[in-house]
């Protein structure tokens, strides 16, 4: 009886453990792909454990991962810094983006179903109304932005493909949403909601073409902002 129920508790030990690791992993990957920390900004694992109310342990699983994936660096001297990019890398990812970000949308075309559909026309009409406010929400901005471009993703059924953006988002979202942070152009100007409405249009009419053109342009104008700017060093 003292056997089994020991097992009981080492086995609720290794699921609570995982489940931390899991939140810890998931806090850091929004924390990147929300633009809060700068390329080349390094990060230790003391402020990274009191700001997530958590003990160093889990901390350093997720930052493994992360640096696994690309997401993050992890320095000779154990420092842990997010990876520096430069304008030729930026271009490398953008393209390596336009084709995978694509081939999701155009598969979504015809196989979102009718309530991922309604998901993604939500979020563009509550991302409408928030840039268009005097003082728009930058950090909402963000996040329904990433949901509105993965719910077209997963839209797809294609798990393993929408698994492949998330890594390049990974790596690309301190420099995009960082832009944002910083009054780019692309909040005042808003292009990215005509691409939107582009996209909306192509799922809305199963034309995967219509699709992947409204993608490419959100992707494409986005760059171009971006790269006009003086944020990226050339190589």
């Amino acid at each position: 009886m003292e056997h089994t129920i020991l097992a009981d508790l080492s086995q609720m030990r290794k699921i609570t453990h995982a489940t931390l690791s899991q939140r810890v992993y998931d806090d850091l990957r929004e924390l990147l792909l929300a633009g809060q920390v700068r390329p080349g900004q390094k990060l230790t694992l003391k402020s990274l454990s009191e700001a997530l109310g958590t003990s160093p342990m889990p901390v350093r699983e997720a930052i493994r991962q992360l640096a696994a994936e690309g997401a993050l660096e992890i320095l000779p001297n154990r420092a842990v810094r997010v990876p520096l990019m430069t304008k030729d890398k930026f271009r490398e990812l953008l393209k390596i983006r336009l084709a995978l970000e694509g081939l999701a949308v155009e598969h979504a075309a015809q196989n979102i179903t009718t309530e991922g559909l309604q998901q993604v026309s939500d979020l563009h009409d509550t991302l409408c109304v928030e840039m268009h406010r005097k003082k728009p929400n930058v950090d909402l901005i963000i996040r329904l932005n990433k949901q509105l471009h993965f719910a077209a993703y997963e839209g797809s059924g294609m798990a393993t493909l929408v698994g492949l953006i998330e890594s390049l988002w990974l790596q690309v979202g301190p420099v995009i949403n960082l832009d944002l942070r910083a009054g780019s152009r692309r909040l005042s100007e808003a292009p990215a909601l005509v691409h939107h409405a582009a996209l909306l249009k192509g799922l809305q009419e199963k034309s995967p073409e219509q699709a992947r053109a409204g993608l490419s342009g959100d992707l494409l104008s986005a760059a171009q902002m971006i790269l006009a700017g003086d944020g990226l060093p050339d190589v």
